[in-house]
């Protein structure tokens, strides 16, 4: 089980990204993927998750207007949007998946059992 983040860089403050999830060794269309994210010398922090039937746990209440988790269709490619970004959101953001066969998101980001390299966002002006 593979799993790997990329799309990120550095951005001036109120830009955008968008960040994809691609997968090895596993049907990324069966499963929940998560995004979680960890900040320099903070504790990692769940962002979002969507479900086989693409249904949508936010994790973090403060995340819900500016994050937006999706899948492509066939759902081989989950994406994370981030927009209006801000300093504090500088951080290596991860996806992730529990490989639970239900399909549906974990409670808590932290049941995420697989996880790839991160990719790094940057927020400066």
């Amino acid at each position: 089980v593979q799993l790997q983040a990329s799309g990120g860089g550095s951005v001036q403050p109120g830009g955008s990204l968008r960040l994809s999830c691609a997968t090895s060794g596993f049907r990324m269309d069966y499963y929940a993927i998560g995004w979680f994210r960890q900040a320099p010398g903070k504790e990692r922090e769940g962002v979002a998750c969507i479900s086989r039937t693409r249904f949508i746990t936010s994790w973090t209440d403060s995340m819900r207007g500016r994050f937006a988790i999706s899948r492509d269709n066939p759902g081989y490619t989950v994406y994370l949007r981030i927009d209006d970004l801000k300093p504090e959101d500088t951080a290596v953001y991860y996806c992730g998946t529990d490989i639970d066969p239900s399909g549906s998101c974990p409670e808590y980001y932290r049941d995420l059992a697989y996880w790839g390299q991160g990719t790094e966002v940057t927020v400066s002006s």
